[in-house]
């Protein structure tokens, strides 16, 4: 679990500019969600990475299409 948290956290601070403190809370959000994965008995690290990863984008709204300037049109 934890290696997949430190690559879900590698990736997201690529991805993003964002301060220590922004980080830190990212990271105890998405251990708790990977935690939670974990106990409902996903175990392969790959796709606690993934779905990690897209967890933490729609916390903080990156994958909204309508926000990226998709308008359907």
């Amino acid at each position: 679990m934890e290696a997949a948290i430190d690559r879900i956290m590698q990736t997201y601070d690529l991805l993003l500019n964002r301060t220590a403190a922004a980080s830190d809370e990212a990271r105890a959000k998405v251990t708790e969600y990977v935690a939670t994965l974990v106990e409902a008995g996903e175990t392969d690290p790959h796709r606690l990475t993934v779905c990690g990863l897209t967890y933490l984008r729609q916390l903080d709204g990156s994958n909204d299409p309508v926000k990226g300037g998709y308008t359907g049109l």
